[in-house]
């Protein structure tokens, strides 16, 4: 990465002010793939003064003069797919194949859809006598997470860039060579000088500059609820606007009436797509409680399918975790989950025969998990499934509901009416009926500890506009 040691301020790269650096781990050999500078709080300033600088201009610019840069990204990210698809494979652990058609093709979806979004965003409505506008926030602190990379950086930065904001990013640094041909991205799409600034660095050092930063008008943050109430009070002091996409431990609700076979297996497969770390993962499968021994059966011959292994390899499903740290938590919370005494279907500690070298995970099952263990409360963020009985509807409502948290929650049902019943009842900012397609027009977000405000298409951009009203503007012409 030939900017791998630098940041990117006021539409140039330049050095860090510090020396510190960090190595980027490539989780399926466990050695380093690159070297990155790591910021401190005189980059972020710099930063920050950089956006600052910029806003008066970008903020009053056209909705043609955007559509025309969000355009021009987009020809660009297309071109650099392939090696946005390498780069996330390299820094996270994703099959490559993954890495193509889901974690690259996810910016490009996003990026598509804002403009779609901006091209028909009504920004001024007339009242009578009263004008209401919206109008950009100001600079935004955007930081994003090392699970889906690319889809994250573009839900943030795209309806940024649209609303007319300027930005300070900080990637994940556990997974920051997307955003560093991201921001190459950006370069070639010839932004103004500082609409647009990369920083790389950890939470504690450049995170929380950004968050406390007085210049910061919004931080958005995609990650732990720990890391975002951490953002949101550091943010008080300032007053700024804090948008926050969380944690989850989603339900997926199997009724009676459902096909169960087919309703056990996607949801499996949902469980553990992108190694299980996804924030709206389908976690908590919750079953009859006659059904109980027949979930576990379907379950257990649907994880042992997985086909594991170097995420070079075309046809790899499952890689490894992102990285050491990660896989560490993974471990002690299946153990948790053993010594409370859930039965173990399949998986369990340890690393896959064969793949003793990268942090990969046994595909796991958990059965006859009940709602106050551990493994059913807490966000584990791996290949980890847990199984759980209900005797009526109403139980298995209550005890998708019973979490702090509301980020997404599933139902399978023969019956749409009867789904669409359930649906209503759940606390969850997406709750998805059947295996419905996932698609970039819904607004993405949740309740609880699962964070504040929406992502995505419309709902994405409202969340970095303010709302104006102009009173005696005049009558409509």
């Amino acid at each position: 990465m030939s900017h791998a040691l630098q940041f990117y301020y006021d539409g140039q790269w330049v050095a860090p002010l510090g020396t510190r650096t960090l190595d980027v781990i490539n989780p399926a050999t466990e050695k380093a793939c690159a070297t990155i500078a790591m910021g401190n709080a005189q980059d972020v300033d710099r930063a920050v003064a950089s956006a600052r600088k910029a806003f008066p201009a970008w903020s009053v610019s056209t909705r043609e003069e955007r559509l025309a840069v969000l355009e021009r990204i987009l020809v660009i990210y297309k071109k650099r797919s392939e090696d946005m698809a390498q780069a996330i494979s390299q820094e996270m652990g994703s099959p490559i194949a993954r890495a193509r058609d889901s974690q690259t093709w996810a910016g490009m979806a996003h990026l598509e859809e804002m403009i779609s979004a901006l091209k028909t965003y009504v920004f001024d409505e007339q009242r009578g006598n009263m004008l209401i506008t919206r109008e950009p926030v100001g600079v935004a602190g955007l930081i994003t997470p090392w699970n889906w990379p690319m889809n994250q950086i573009m839900c943030k930065v795209a309806p940024a860039l649209a609303a007319g904001c300027t930005l300070v990013m900080k990637p994940s640094e556990v997974a920051p060579l997307s955003a560093l041909v991201f921001s190459e991205i950006i370069e070639e799409a010839g932004l103004p000088p500082g609409v647009y600034n990369m920083i790389n660095g950890d939470g504690p050092e450049v995170g929380e500059a950004i968050a406390r930063h007085p210049d910061v008008d919004m931080v958005s943050i995609t990650g732990s609820t720990r890391a975002g109430a951490a953002v949101a009070k550091l943010a008080a002091d300032t007053v700024k606007r804090v948008h926050q996409e969380l944690g989850g431990k989603s339900p997926n609700i199997i009724l009676p009436d459902a096909d169960f076979e087919d309703a056990v297996r996607r949801g499996v497969k949902g469980c553990f797509s992108n190694s299980g770390q996804s924030c709206d993962a389908p976690t908590r499968m919750l079953v009859p409680r006659a059904k109980m021994d027949r979930a576990m059966a379907i379950a257990k011959e649907t994880a042992d399918s997985f086909k594991m292994g170097d995420p070079a390899d075309e046809t790899t499903q499952l890689g490894p975790v992102v990285s050491d740290v990660q896989f560490g938590r993974i471990q002690a919370l299946i153990a948790k989950g053993i010594e409370e005494g859930a039965t173990l279907v399949t998986g369990g500690l340890g690393k896959p025969e064969g793949l003793e070298t990268g942090y990969y995970v046994k595909p796991t099952v958990f059965g006859n998990v009940e709602p106050d263990m551990t493994i059913s409360r807490e966000e584990i963020f791996g290949p980890v499934l847990s199984i759980l009985a209900y005797d009526d509807e109403e139980h298995a409502i209550q005890i998708a509901n019973d979490t702090p948290y509301g980020l997404a929650a599933y139902v399978q049902s023969g019956d749409l009416k009867h789904a669409r019943a359930v649906a209503r009842r759940l606390r969850a900012g997406n709750v998805n009926i059947n295996g419905a397609d996932w698609t970039v027009a819904a607004p993405f977000g949740g309740y609880g500890q699962s964070g504040n405000g929406r992502e995505c298409s419309e709902f994405g951009l409202t969340d970095f506009l303010e709302i104006k009203a102009i009173l005696g503007y005049g009558e409509t012409a």
